[in-house]
């Protein structure tokens, strides 16, 4: 055979195999692939898109708790600016009280006993500071029997509720418990919006602790934590009946 047959058979062999189809089995699990690599890709867009709003929800909330912290902090400076205006202004009328008391002349015990106001012919004011110093100074009898004649000598004045609250503290500071319950009682029941009310419902349940009136102590000392909660007196309270339990009272 010539070297020409040779090639051409060669030639006829190339062409057929150009001829041969590709497997179409192949062909698909490439398809298949790709699409999986595609859904794939999707769900990990999708996902990262969930964790990135729920990140930003996590920032939008701490900034709204930032928000009201600052708030919060703001409001209780306010407050502490408010209470400091308000002790400063109570302690310079305390000092001219007390300024004015040093100028005038307080009569001695006897005649107090006897029926004179501490200051006669002073104001209301004056004779209040003055049975008030008594009272600080621990000299309760002078001190009791001066807001008794302040109480029969300036009945309309705006005083009238502290000097009755303060007349009840007298005799409960020297343990006569029995005539502060029925002052502390009249703060009640006389001057409903006096600003001592809670404090005089809170030795009203004092006197009868000391009286031994459990139930009674105990009705008016969880009704202090009721109505007044979160104020000093519901915390006093809270701390006479927790002397109550321990004891089994």
């Amino acid at each position: 055979m010539s070297k020409y047959a040779y090639i051409f058979i060669g030639i006829s062999a190339l062409v057929g195999c150009a001829d041969i189809p590709v497997n179409n089995t192949y062909q698909g699990t490439l398809n298949s692939n790709s699409n999986v690599a595609q859904r794939s890709n999707d769900q990990s867009l999708i996902e990262i898109a969930r964790q990135l709003d729920d990140i930003q929800g996590q920032v939008s909330q701490i900034q709204g708790q930032t928000e009201d912290l600052t708030y919060q902090s703001q409001a209780t400076q306010d407050r502490q600016r408010t209470l400091y205006v308000d002790l400063d202004d109570r302690l310079q009328d305390l000092e001219r009280s007390i300024s004015a008391l040093n100028s005038m002349n307080v009569v001695n015990k006897e005649e107090i006993l006897f029926g004179e106001l501490p200051i006669p012919g002073g104001t209301d004011e004056e004779n209040y500071q003055a049975a008030f110093e008594l009272l600080k100074e621990q000299n309760y009898e002078l001190a009791s029997l001066s807001f008794i004649r302040f109480l029969a000598a300036y009945p309309g004045s705006s005083l009238i509720d502290n000097a009755q609250y303060w007349l009840s503290e007298s005799y409960y500071a020297s343990n006569q418990f029995e005539q502060a319950l029925a002052q502390f009682s009249k703060v009640i029941n006389e001057y409903p919006r006096s600003r001592k009310i809670p404090d005089a419902l809170l030795k009203v349940g004092y006197c009868n602790f000391e009286l031994g009136n459990w139930d009674q102590a105990r009705l008016i000392l969880t009704k202090i934590q009721n109505e007044y909660p979160q104020s000093t007196v519901a915390k006093l309270a809270e701390q006479r009946l927790k002397v109550m339990n321990d004891r089994d009272l």
